[in-house]
């Protein structure tokens, strides 16, 4: 029996072996991965940020256009990371004008960048960029994570410059129980952290990150890698994820400070006690039709975090899209493709009267 089990063993290991071999090979022939998929040009740009428009793959659908708000602790390639697996494309597919704005890289001359500069400026004037591009007086605007909650704060002090709003995987409540970001956050010394470093470099939130369930996201993952690295197609999308990974841009420190602070530690959104520019941001004066898609396994926003919005807003005709899935597979798992089905449904349901709208 020993010797039979040695065999098997051995047997295993060759083959093993003859797998990686062939994965080497696979990779070499590979070369440089690439991202974003879908054809754009740049329609403005203002110190590190550039709003993109995406170009046309169907006939219009008539619709306001679609600005995208990501995270500003990724890259928003993540939206469009391949042809297969594209929020963008799937949404250009069915008519929708859309616009993205790419933060870019901050550096140390953004240092002290506020939330205030990135929702009453930035945002701000990548809204008007967008109306002006598209000729049209409001925009449906998409926000994605960290950009979802800078999406609602812009959108309760500029209602009148959105039609709708939709938000992905946003937290709004900030302290629910099962949020670990929430608790690294309550013992984190941001004051510390930024006045030490200036900006918060990328590099640290992504250990943070990964840190929150290791298992899963390094050593698991990575022994998953064995049974794909011969399937040139499998590992090509391996690749693509892992350079949006390990691709974090480093973070404004007054703009993370103030995250930290006042949304991690104090709940500001969700108390309404959070100001920007001297105003406060009141979710009730949220009164466009709102759509929030959460994702119901997802470790970073839980579900909670994402449905306390419903309670919150001015807005009567508020829905909500369940996603079965993770904070990652919304945009890229097989299930994905259901995410920009749903989201152009709704706002075709929604279409306003006039060619303005």
């Amino acid at each position: 029996m020993a010797g039979e089990a040695d065999r098997r063993a051995e047997d295993e290991a060759r083959a093993f072996g003859e797998r990686l071999a062939r994965g080497l090979s696979t990779l070499a022939a590979l070369g440089e991965v690439e991202v974003g998929c879908s054809e754009k040009e740049a329609v403005y740009a203002e110190d590190k940020l550039v709003l993109y428009r995406y170009r046309p793959r169907a006939a219009p659908a008539g619709l306001p256009p679609v600005l995208i708000c990501y995270a500003l602790v990724n890259r928003p390639y993540m939206v469009d990371l391949q042809e297969d697996r594209s929020l963008v494309r799937s949404l250009l597919e069915r008519g929708l004008d859309v616009f993205l704005i790419d933060w870019g890289y901050p550096d140390g001359a953004d240092r002290f960048l506020e939330l205030d500069d990135y929702v009453n400026g930035y945002l701000d004037r990548c809204v008007d960029a967008t109306r002006r591009a598209a000729s049209r007086d409001r925009v449906n605007l998409l926000g994605v994570c960290q950009g979802g909650t800078m999406s609602l704060c812009y959108t309760a002090l500029h209602p009148e410059k959105v039609a709708n709003l939709v938000t992905m995987v946003t937290p709004v409540d900030f302290q629910t129980p099962e949020n670990l970001l929430a608790k690294w956050a309550r013992d984190l010394d941001v004051d510390r952290l930024v006045d030490t470093l200036g900006n918060v470099p990328g590099e640290l939130l992504n250990a943070t990150f990964l840190a929150l369930m290791p298992f899963r996201l390094t050593s698991q993952k990575y022994v998953a890698l064995a049974d794909i690295v011969d399937d040139p197609r499998q590992l090509g999308n391996f690749l693509r994820m892992e350079q949006w990974i390990f691709d974090s841009p480093d973070q404004a420190g007054e703009a993370f400070r103030q995250f930290v602070g006042w949304l991690f530690r104090e709940n500001r959104l969700l108390r309404g006690t959070l100001e920007l520019g001297g105003r406060r941001v009141d979710l009730r004066a949220i009164t466009c039709p709102v759509l929030n898609v959460y994702a119901t396994q997802d470790h970073l926003v839980p579900p909670s975090a994402s449905l306390a919005l419903g309670g919150l807003v001015g807005t009567q005709d508020y829905s909500t899209f369940a996603f079965p899935g993770g904070h990652i597979g919304i945009y890229v798992s097989g299930k994905a493709r259901q995410v920009p089905q749903a989201i152009a449904d709704w706002l075709a349901a929604r279409a306003g009267p006039g060619p303005n709208e």
